[in-house]
């Protein structure tokens, strides 16, 4: 386990060395001076999701939701609940998908809400549907 981890800033998308001691420590940005975790969902785009998902050294959760989705808001007050708890340890992040078409058929997605924990890049858990705070909090601690 490294003793530096890479950890993008969701403010100005720069990544940034931050001592694993020093992540609970109101870690800033080098660049932009904000804080790296601010305990809700990071909005992504086509512009910065290649970025937080592979060049973070934390484990990131993508929620894949669009705004008509009746599920996908029945869930988003859990989804940034869940989002203060696990920061720094995991960061969670949000995907619209009617905004961003390209990269939901990227990874297949079929049906909304879906949620992928990316580790490294690469997909290691996913799971469809709506959960609850207590499901999505079980789920997450169960991959990541």
């Amino acid at each position: 386990m490294t003793d530096v981890l890479h950890v993008v800033c969701p403010h100005c998308n720069t990544t940034n060395r931050v001592a694993r001691v020093r992540l609970a420590d109101g870690a800033k940005c080098g660049k932009c001076k904000q804080p790296l975790f601010n305990g809700r969902p990071v909005e992504l785009t086509g512009t910065n999701f290649d970025r937080h998902v592979a060049d973070s050294d934390i484990p990131v959760v993508v929620d894949f939701w669009a705004p008509w989705c009746g599920p996908c808001r029945m869930m988003a007050p859990a989804y940034e609940q869940a989002a203060a708890r696990f920061e720094p340890r995991v960061r969670l992040a949000k995907l619209n998908t009617e905004a961003e078409p390209g990269i939901a058929s990227r990874f297949g997605i079929r049906g909304i809400p879906t949620l992928i924990l990316f580790e490294g890049g690469r997909e290691v858990a996913r799971q469809s549907g709506a959960l609850d705070l207590s499901a999505l909090l079980a789920w997450v601690e169960s991959h990541a």
